[in-house]
């Protein structure tokens, strides 16, 4: 049996990138739970950033001693392959492919399985994070959680005539793009951003910057950490000492400390798109995101 360690806590004191040959690797679980393989990108003081993975067939539950259910938000975005997510405690079940994210709020239990034929990736974003007592030090104050269901067994015989009833009664969002928030950010020269979650503590996004574009100098009011989805991002930041320009390629991502100004470019003859998210607050001095 594995005994539970926390998870390791990569952070900087400065704007950085983090290329991919340089993430932080770590395998979570036990034999009951499942052993997940985890990219850690960063994990500050404000926010948590990892990659983690499945194989085919592969399956995350929870043990007594790796238990899933945190005091955090979290939002769990599909890079690859097909993710089957539920909530063992309610039966809920929720199917979440590439391009679409579920978003679920603090003491959520939740199970996941890798439900196709490629390699399941997925980018987790969690704030409050761990260094704020979140995570595994929190699930084992948790009554343990021994009997899971997986399906709603009092729709059956309803659907889908039960459909308002049981959107009411979800504990995770499925957010597709459809459903972002979109926002045009700038004064002179303005690029949409896509809001997948905002809460008191977290807000996620994702930025395409077309070939030329960049965004304006820009803050914000919490820490930021990126991920690069496709083509290739640089990112500038203002008012500290070099190196203060960083190339991002796909599989890359940076970290911005709050109340740092920045902007991202696209120097390239082909679209760029990234994810981001953003602990505790948005909006930084003034209102500007």
């Amino acid at each position: 049996m594995t005994t539970y360690s926390p998870s390791p806590r990569p952070t900087f004191d400065r704007p950085v990138a983090i290329p991919y040959s340089g993430v932080t690797r770590h395998l979570w679980g036990d034999q009951e739970s499942g052993e997940v393989a985890d990219w850690i990108y960063v994990s500050s003081d404000q926010i948590h950033q990892l990659v983690f993975g499945l194989g085919p067939g592969g399956v995350f539950r929870h043990s007594e001693g790796f238990r899933t259910v945190f005091a955090a938000d979290e939002i769990y975005y599909v890079l690859s392959g097909t993710m089957m997510l539920s909530n063992p405690e309610s039966g809920e079940v929720h199917r979440v492919t590439v391009g679409e994210a579920a978003f679920f709020r603090r003491d959520t239990w939740h199970h996941a399985w890798n439900a196709g034929t490629d390699a399941l990736r997925v980018i987790e974003l969690f704030a409050p994070p761990p260094s704020q007592g979140t995570s595994g030090a929190y699930a084992r104050t948790r009554p343990n959680l021994t009997e899971f269901r997986y399906g709603r067994d009092d729709l059956l015989g309803r659907w889908p005539m039960a459909t308002a009833e049981a959107r009411a009664e979800q504990t995770m969002t499925i957010v597709r793009n459809a459903d972002l928030l979109w926002r045009l950010e700038g004064h002179e020269r303005q690029i949409p951003v896509g809001i997948l979650c905002s809460t008191e503590h977290l807000t996620v996004g994702k930025i395409r910057l077309l070939p030329g574009q960049h965004t304006e100098p820009h803050v914000h009011g919490g820490d930021e950490s990126l991920y690069v989805l496709e083509g290739t991002v640089n990112l500038r930041v203002l008012g500290h000492p070099s190196p203060n320009w960083f190339e991002l390629e796909p599989k890359d991502g940076g970290y911005i400390p709050q109340g740092t100004t920045h902007q991202y470019y696209n120097m390239t003859g082909e679209p760029t798109e990234f994810i981001f998210g953003v602990a505790p607050s948005y909006l930084g001095p003034g209102g500007e995101g």
